[in-house]
């Protein structure tokens, strides 16, 4: 795979750092225990000038990661906020993709990480679809996980962290090791969880569904727009269980995610989904969600915030 391209400045501790010098040390906490919280999301070229989705949301989320596990962010959240627009703006690019991340860095290398700094750090580069653009309307095949998610009270689901990763990837690496594009999970009581890295709703008869937070999701905050969006239109969104054999029937499947955005699931375990390309529904939900971000239509959720 071609290396991720390349911004020119990276915020580190408040500073801006050339990109090939935002280096840490080998003995950082982080390295060895995976202690860091992060975020996921995009600016988008609106036509209006560059915006980034639902800014508030995701820095409150981060701070809610760092919160459950005891890792004091040494910004406030208007700091962390203007850290991200300024590094938007110190690169000069219009549409990217954001990664804020706070992480336990050098210090004392034992289990217990407080005695280790919060190192925290804003990076931005250029990047497509998650997932390829064909998959925004043609779908993508994927296939149920061997691998369960993180069973309730062992790791937090709630908490985008680092070390909850380490079970994405074995999700991911196992679709694609097998010809899928991803892998959807179960949580430890067999429902449907979520992707490696994505949401999950099915379509049955004009309604929507989507595993509560019950099955070991990350509340997704696309995942919170799609819902918004969905009721807009006038559908009925259910939280809930779903059994694995149900999106097998379903009339569609997609996911959501600040990389994969709307993403149609065309097949899974090689069964296909309604007419096994995208479907009506979201294919709607795609074009109220792209209206946004694109400053085709009106944010009249005040999603939006200018760089």
């Amino acid at each position: 795979m071609p290396p991720m391209p390349k911004a020119e400045k990276i915020w580190f501790n408040g500073e801006f750092v050339n990109w090939d010098d935002a280096q840490i040390h080998v003995l950082s906490h982080v390295v060895h225990y995976g202690s860091s919280v992060f975020e996921g999301m995009r600016c988008y070229d609106t036509g209006k000038g560059p915006a980034c989705f639902r800014l508030v949301d995701h820095v409150n989320r981060l701070y809610d990661s760092a919160k459950i596990y005891r890792m004091p962010i040494p910004y406030t959240k208007e700091e962390m906020a203007e850290a991200i627009l300024e590094t938007i703006r110190v690169n000069g690019l219009r549409a990217c993709y954001v990664r804020p991340i706070a992480f336990r860095g050098y210090g004392e290398l034992g289990v217990d990480p407080t005695p280790c700094p919060v190192d925290v750090v804003v990076a931005v580069w250029e990047w497509g679809t998650y997932l390829g653009m064909e998959a925004l309307e043609k779908g993508v095949s994927v296939r149920f996980s061997s691998w369960s998610r993180l069973a309730p009270n062992t790791m937090p689901s709630l908490a985008k962290a680092g070390a909850n990763y380490m079970n994405f990837q074995l999700i991911r690496m196992e679709a694609q090791t097998d010809g899928y594009a991803e892998g959807i999970a179960l949580d430890t009581q067999g429902y449907v969880s979520e992707g490696g890295g994505e949401n999950v709703f099915m379509v049955r008869n004009g309604r929507i569904y989507t595993p509560d937070t019950g099955s070991s999701i990350l509340p997704g905050i696309t995942r919170h727009s799609v819902i918004v969006l969905a009721r807009d239109l006038g559908y009925r969104v259910t939280q809930r269980p779903i059994l694995r054999e149900s999106l097998y029937i379903a009339d569609e499947v997609f996911f959501t995610g600040s990389a994969a955005e709307i993403s149609p699931i065309s097949h899974i375990d090689t069964i296909e989904i309604g007419d096994g390309k995208r479907g009506p529904v979201t294919e709607a939900l795609q074009e109220a969600f792209f209206g946004i971000t694109e400053g085709k239509t009106e944010d009249r959720h005040g999603w939006l915030t200018y760089v």
